[in-house]
């Protein structure tokens, strides 16, 4: 069974995360005409970003250990279904806040991302989940797909045909993944939620959770707010700047895998303070380019694929805290990153109404990717003290 099922979990699994994860990111590209239909302040406008990054990322726990006990087959089907009712109540709304209501409910879509990689972990062997995993990854195109296509979306059909559109495929998708898919047998004893938590007594718990949130929340960070940045900065228009954001995540993205390949071959570790030592230099960069167009770009495509490695790095480590339990790490660690995503649109909304300026938001980028680059060399000293033969 696994070896015919194991092709079409990853193909399937990954087409219904790039579904959702058009989904979890619609309001990015289209925040500005938002902002401007709604009369909304820069502030309001982020949280609006950011509200469905929120509630994604939360969820990934539960969602996470309810795959581990249900099977990923079911949860999955049913967080897309549910999609559908925010989608719909979303394209009749004249409000602000019933929008703001609907984007905390889209937010599920993010939620799939730990029903995915758990879904698809239990089909192959350890040795290969790095490279795996990092395919199953692939599905954030998904917000390269929503930053390419929403904005044509709105200017052609108007902001109601936005959601109705995906509630239309939403649908579609998941009849196509029922079908294809398979669901493995569940485990004779499944754990509840509380056995489950106790992975949080594991320390690389806590290490993964804090690098996921430099790497996947810097990831989703970026991916939200580069449109903004592009239209306010440099004066492109929402079409534009919504193309170029794609391709921040295209890289991003397709270079996940390689950074698994990286972590199966060389350990995650090395590869992490690769990235980590990058981001800081990228960080120093960025507050001096935001009034240059070509070196703010270039920067942004070596963040793009120093995110992209350092996320098929960590999750080359999940499966590795506690067999059994890849659905609650890999919740918890997905939630880490969703939650990195959701604070920087907010801060970053904060100084350019307080401040007049991005700048002070990659010093702080600096400085938290300096905190990782210490804790990496932490847990790497802690391993090898641990290997090392008693004197």
């Amino acid at each position: 069974m696994r070896q015919n099922g194991s092709t079409n979990a990853l193909t399937l699994s990954t087409l219904a995360m790039t579904a959702s994860f058009v989904i979890w990111s619609v309001f990015s590209p289209i925040a500005g005409p938002i902002q401007e239909l709604f009369q909304i302040t820069n502030i309001e406008k982020s949280i609006l970003i950011a509200t469905p990054v929120l509630l994604g990322s939360i969820m990934r726990i539960p969602m996470g250990v309810y795959t581990d006990r249900y099977g990923g087959r079911r949860i999955f089907a049913l967080a897309m279904l549910f999609l559908v009712l925010p989608l719909l109540l979303a394209g009749w709304t004249q409000s602000y806040g019933v929008l703001l209501l609907c984007a905390l409910f889209i937010g599920m879509a993010g939620s799939t991302f730990a029903v995915s990689l758990t879904y698809v972990s239990r089909w192959f062997p350890p040795e290969r989940q790095g490279f795996i995993l990092g395919l199953a990854g692939l599905g954030n195109l998904g917000g390269a797909c929503a930053n390419a296509l929403v904005p044509v979306v709105y200017n052609r059909f108007g902001l109601s045909w936005v959601f109705w559109g995906l509630a239309v495929m939403i649908v579609i998708v998941t009849i196509i993944f029922w079908i294809g898919t398979k669901e493995l047998p569940a485990p004779a004893k499944p754990k509840t939620m509380l056995q489950s938590m106790e992975v949080l007594k594991y320390k690389p718990t806590w290490y993964l959770s804090v690098f996921y949130f430099l790497t996947f929340g810097g990831f989703v960070a970026f991916s939200s707010y580069l449109p903004t940045f592009l239209k306010e900065l440099f004066h492109l228009t929402a079409t534009d700047a919504g193309f170029k954001t794609a391709g921040f995540v295209v890289i991003a993205t397709l270079i996940r895998p390689f950074g698994g390949y990286l972590a199966d071959r060389f350990g995650s570790q090395r590869v992490l303070a690769v990235v980590f030592a990058g981001v800081v230099l990228c960080s120093l960069c960025m507050t001096v380019t935001l009034d240059n167009f070509e070196l703010f770009i270039m920067t942004c495509i070596v963040v793009s694929a120093l995110l992209g490695l350092g996320n098929g790095a960590v999750f080359k480590m999940v499966p590795e805290v506690s067999t059994g339990n890849t659905g609650a790490v890999t919740g918890i660690v997905g939630a880490a990153g969703g939650v990195g995503g959701f604070f920087p649109p907010i801060v970053l909304g904060m100084m350019k109404d307080w401040f007049g300026s991005y700048s002070l938001g990659f010093v702080l980028l600096m400085l938290f990717a300096c905190v990782c680059l210490w804790m990496n060399y932490a847990a790497k000293r802690m391993r090898q003290m641990k290997q090392a033969p008693a004197a």
